[in-house]
């Protein structure tokens, strides 16, 4: 498999792992994040060469409120640029990990060179490059509304330390899963959700399949090593019950090598980040609004916050 189709299959891959609500806000204004170059930063070998700044002097800089952060959603932070993405990715902790039903919403990584006037082309188009890049670019609307069509959210088994992707039943997902007959030995699991859920109104019928599991730790950000992040590996899905080869090891070590990683904004709402192999693709967020309600307007009168995952020493002092 080429570079380029493996990167194209990793992108399908985490469009079928992540989904989209409709929530929406106003805009983030821009005095919520730094600048993007650091002025302050010299090579004396290479005057012209600019840095980016970094996560530690954005967090003294622009300390996030939680009032800021309560006006944040799904569909806010999407808009963002992928510099504005990360700067507020690298503020955040893990907090708890999820338990229950999370709708999702994924987008993709924005260009914003380190001059603040990027073209806007997406991180794959970057990875691909050339005419790949620009069809790649044409066919992001196309793999965001397969994703939709097919993924409608995940849920946490927390007790477990496990997580499963819930998708509709059609024929698309079908012919990616086994279904050997006589009838399967081992058969999709299911879920009921209630039509007049908020969640239950994005699928066709009541029953899911729940598929793609992942296990559930605390464990380093792959950008920002300062403090952990709630990880979702399917590297080792095939240690989890339930799990099928086909269609759950297209994200496993075997296949796509799919890993996440995500941090909480506020009760309900988390921001992540896709990986495969290591290597970035997207970004996605999680949205449970039953939990949101429950427990935001004790997180905006600034009650304590479980922490999972550890938070790090500048977030401890922050805190404080």
């Amino acid at each position: 498999m080429t570079s380029a189709l493996r990167t194209a299959s990793a992108a399908f891959a985490a469009v079928l792992l992540l989904g989209a609500p409709n929530l929406l806000a106003q805009p983030l204004p821009d005095n919520l994040f730094a600048p993007i170059e650091d002025t302050t930063l010299k090579d004396p070998d290479n005057p012209a060469k600019k840095f980016r700044i970094d996560f530690a002097r954005v967090e003294h800089m622009v300390p996030l409120t939680r009032q800021q952060r309560m006006g944040m959603t799904p569909e806010n932070v999407k808009e963002l640029t992928q510099e504005k993405v990360d700067q507020l990715y690298g503020r955040l902790t893990g907090g708890p990990i999820p338990d229950g039903q999370y709708a999702g919403d994924l987008f993709f990584s924005r260009g914003d060179g380190i001059s603040g006037d990027g073209d806007g082309s997406t991180r794959l188009q970057e990875i691909l490059g050339g005419l790949a890049g620009r069809a790649a670019g044409r066919g992001i609307d196309v793999l965001e509304k397969l994703g939709r069509e097919l993924w409608k959210g995940k849920v946490f088994f927390r007790d477990q330390r496990v997580l499963r992707n819930m998708i509709d039943d059609e024929p698309a997902i079908r012919v990616i899963t086994d279904r050997p007959h006589p009838p399967d030995t081992n058969p999709p699991q299911t879920r009921q959700v209630p039509r007049d859920s908020a969640i239950g109104r994005r699928f066709l019928t009541e029953t899911v399949w729940l598929l793609f599991p992942a296990k559930l730790y605390c464990g380093q950000s792959l950008v920002d090593g300062r403090r952990e992040s709630v990880i979702v590996d399917y590297n080792y899905s095939d240690e989890i019950d339930g799990y099928r080869p086909s269609p759950d090891s297209l994200a496993g070590r075997g296949g796509l090598r799919i890993r996440d990683e995500i941090r909480m904004i506020r009760p309900g709402f988390y921001l992540g980040r896709a990986y495969t192999n290591r290597a970035f693709l997207l970004n996605f967020t999680l949205y449970n609004e039953e939990v949101a309600n429950r427990d935001g307007p004790a997180f905006a009168r600034g009650d304590a916050i479980t922490e999972d995952c550890w938070p790090g020493e500048q977030g401890r002092k922050a805190a404080r």
